[in-house]
């Protein structure tokens, strides 16, 4: 393939220097960087290049959602606390839903990701070959995680028969774009063979093994009295963190020595600020995961629990909530949240050498974010005012986004997407959800509010 370069007035690529350049890009060798540089070399080094310049623009690696559910319920399931929420409006959802619903979601979510800016997305979400599809024909990257339950109170999930076809079939589809890892929605909405064998079937395939876990002080409370151990140390004897790669959403309630737990086993964490606010889970110590070295990346949770999935706003609401639990205005800075958000993303997905930054070898997935708004103003990328940094994280908005390349692909130009006709996927969705609330309410109907395996 011919080599393209991009450029743009000023480039953040997330490198180990946290360098800023101007008048600065990429060259794009089919799906790979081969160049990075001001553009001044890049026209030296690449004289037959294709040359698009992009100005007005910021260019920077695609943002990394951490932590996301597909869904259909926004603004449906609100004011309730995780499991109370979770029994009536999420579960029952479960039981009910048809492949067609999640896949209408799953294009639609990733859709909406792409839009803002985010071109890896880590997917827990039901009939998830439907979901990879999507993902190979949108053109965003995706780690496939089976909502799965293996236990007798939780049969309506996916199962680890669903997932093993998605390591089966799914691993490396759509040119390399395809991770499928093995998920269990909670360590205990599984059985102890149900635990066993996922554990069995990461190792097997040399996939990583991803849960939500200590979200709420009920989940301490509920670790102690199974285990008689704090959650991350019973995994740990769960073997959990004897796999490839282990990565845990939310880790809201870890106390020091599960951090250096954590730490210690390269175990990920997706940190899910809003989620953890909305649903009042409580601020997860994130800053002192930073310190003792957890990979920690950011995630949106899903459209019911978050409302948007725009990770500017996550970027910034993440910084702003890491001074407030430390009651430092100094914590949580900007390049910090940026490198969760892109680099430590990638670390924590185990895909740090190919994702996460601008630099030669990597995957050609970058953005452009628009300076020509009142967000963006002043725009001071050197100096001792530099802001370029702050202003990414404090003031833009996913909306700001007006280009997106995702392994060398274009999936987004001039603030449309390329891949996809968006009225299309809003109007398969609007359509879908009548029928799915009906069949919900008749089977909470039948049997009343189910009571849930922490309920019990």
């Amino acid at each position: 393939m011919s080599v393209h370069l991009l450029t743009a007035d000023i480039l953040v690529p997330m490198d180990a220097s946290r360098s800023v350049l101007t008048d600065a890009g990429v060259a794009i060798d089919g799906d790979a960087i081969v160049s990075v540089g001001v553009r001044e070399k890049l026209l030296q080094l690449h004289p037959d290049a294709a040359h698009t310049h992009l100005a007005d623009r910021v260019l920077m690696p695609g943002l990394i959602n951490g932590h996301h559910h597909s869904g259909l319920l926004r603004g449906t399931a609100e004011h309730l606390p995780v499991y109370e929420w979770l029994r009536v409006h999420i579960d029952p959802m479960h039981r009910v839903l048809e492949p067609a619903d999640a896949a209408a979601a799953a294009w639609l979510c990733y859709a909406e990701g792409l839009l803002s800016g985010t071109t890896t997305v880590v997917d827990m979400w039901r009939y998830m070959d439907r979901a990879a599809s999507a993902a190979v024909e949108l053109g965003n990257r995706l780690v496939t995680v089976n909502y799965v339950g293996e236990h007798p109170d939780f049969d309506y999930f996916d199962t680890l028969d669903d997932n093993e076809r998605m390591l089966r079939d799914w691993t490396g589809a759509g040119g390399g774009r395809i991770t499928p890892w093995v998920g269990l929605e909670h360590p205990f909405y599984a059985d102890d063979a149900g635990r066993a064998r996922a554990v069995a079937m990461a190792r097997d395939y040399g996939a990583g093994l991803y849960t939500h876990c200590s979200e709420s002080e009920l989940d301490v409370r509920i670790f102690a009295e199974r285990t008689g151990l704090r959650p991350m140390h019973a995994l740990e004897r769960m073997g959990f963190f004897d796999t490839p790669r282990a990565m845990i959403a939310h880790a809201v309630w870890l106390d020091a020595d599960e951090i250096e737990l954590v730490a210690e086993r390269g175990v990920g964490v997706s940190h899910n600020p809003v989620s953890n606010m909305k649903l009042a889970s409580g601020i997860a110590p994130i800053a002192e995961m930073l310190e003792a070295g957890v990979n920690v990346a950011i995630g949106t949770d899903g459209e019911k629990e978050n409302n948007n999935l725009d990770m500017f706003e996550e970027m910034k609401v993440a910084s702003l909530l890491g001074k407030l639990r430390k009651m430092d205005a100094a914590a949580m800075d900007s390049w910090q949240v940026l490198e969760m958000a892109t680099i430590g993303g990638a670390r924590a997905i185990g895909q740090g050498d190919r994702l996460g930054s601008l630099e030669p070898g990597k995957q050609a997935d970058l953005i452009a974010v628009r300076t020509d708004t009142p967000r963006m103003t002043p725009l001071l990328p050197a100096g001792s005012h530099a802001n370029i940094h702050h202003n990414l994280v404090h003031a833009v908005r996913g909306s700001d986004v007006d280009r997106v390349v995702v392994a060398g692909r274009t999936v987004v130009a001039d603030g449309i997407l390329t891949t996809a006709d968006l009225g299309e996927l809003i109007a398969k969705v609007r359509g879908r959800v009548p029928a799915l609330f009906e069949r919900r309410a008749a089977y909470l109907a039948s049997v009343g509010d189910p009571a849930g395996l922490f309920s019990q």
